[in-house]
């Protein structure tokens, strides 16, 4: 009935890479974490990388790229599926085998667990029936490593409806900082030591993790020219502020922002932001997401996001401003095949 799977090609891009990232930018559950280029990135950074999918009368209809990695002091392996497996969760048939070449990919690699992160939201699926397939499979509920829940911006009305839908204070501050003389242009290879400059800022002055600069610039290579923008915001061509978004397919994304400590008054976190929305709509994307809120439900936001700052609440004041549909995915399911290797990775990423 299907047509199996297929090994990753990790040298140059071939036939079939590009077959497959036309899938995912097709796809419903698509993303940017299953395309060629974010596994030619995380390759670059302790990761390997392998494909499965499946074929029905010679067409792609199910898939999942896996990343895998030795953990714990090199002592297990696991697998991790960011944002996929991308299948048709309902059809049983289609599941169970492409569920049996993820048990495969992962014996091969001798992994003790494959963490399964899709991106599939929970209002498009019953409650019952995610409970029921991950009961069929033996997947457990597990710690997420995406956010789980976000803010998706819709790109379809015009730009005008668009900035209209925002928060009255969002549209007064990209409107004060035009005012205040901050300009957005967009930055090329040669601007990413000022972006990772920006970011280093931002992490000491917020107390978060970045990635070090040759993470960026490589992130940028695997997806420039064209699924890549790195924005940056600058008053008297000193650069404040900058964000690397990205898309695949219908879809855009903001991954990455920073910003400096200088002319914060000038508001350029805002500009770049609606410069980055702006440059989604003219590649022809119909949605913007905002990667990443506090996982708590609408009111619970609402009612608490003045108060609170720690984890994704300081950046959720800033990112509720622009709008967008509150979303949640169903979150993350590990498929455990060692259990000790599974107790080693828990107390490693608790600790």
């Amino acid at each position: 009935m299907f047509d199996k799977w297929f090994e990753l090609a990790e040298q140059s891009y071939s036939e079939t890479d590009a077959e497959w990232d036309a899938f995912v930018a097709s796809h419903p559950h698509g993303s940017l974490l299953q395309t060629t280029a974010w596994a030619r990135l995380k390759n670059n950074f302790g990761w390997s990388s392998q494909r499965v999918w499946l074929r029905h009368e010679g067409k792609l209809v199910a898939g999942a790229q896996i990343l895998f990695k030795s953990v714990a002091f090199g002592v297990a392996r696991i697998g991790y599926i960011p944002h996929g497996p991308l299948a048709t969760w309902q059809d049983e048939a289609q599941t169970a085998v492409l569920m049996n070449q993820i048990d495969l990919a992962a014996y091969e690699r001798n992994a003790g667990f494959v963490k399964l992160e899709p991106l599939l939201w929970q209002d498009e699926i019953e409650t019952a029936q995610w409970q029921a397939i991950c009961q069929r499979y033996a997947l457990q509920p597990a710690d997420t490593i995406q956010p789980p829940r976000t803010a998706v911006l819709d790109l379809r009305p015009s730009l005008d409806d668009i900035l209209a839908s925002m928060k009255q204070k969002t549209r007064y501050n990209i409107r004060l900082a035009e005012k205040k003389d901050v300009t957005v242009r967009q930055g090329s290879m040669d601007d990413l030591p000022i972006f990772s400059q920006l970011m280093a800022v931002t992490g000491e002055r917020d107390g978060f993790g970045v990635h070090t600069p040759q993470y960026y610039k490589r992130a940028y290579e695997v997806f420039a020219p064209e699924d890549v923008a790195l924005l940056i915001a600058e008053y008297e061509k000193r650069p404040l502020s900058a964000v690397m978004a990205f898309k695949n397919g219908p879809r855009a994304a903001y991954l990455y922002g920073a910003s400096g400590n200088d002319e914060r008054n000038r508001m350029p976190n805002y500009a770049v932001q609606w410069a980055a929305v702006q440059w989604a709509k003219a590649q022809g994307c119909t949605t913007y997401d905002l990667w990443g809120i506090p996982d708590a439900t609408p009111d619970e936001l609402e009612a608490q996001f003045t108060e609170r700052s720690d984890g994704l609440w300081g950046v959720y004041r800033f990112k509720r401003g622009f709008g967008g549909d509150i979303k949640r995915t169903v979150g993350a399911v590990d498929r455990i095949y060692n259990q000790l290797t599974y107790k080693l990775y828990q107390w490693r990423r608790n600790r």
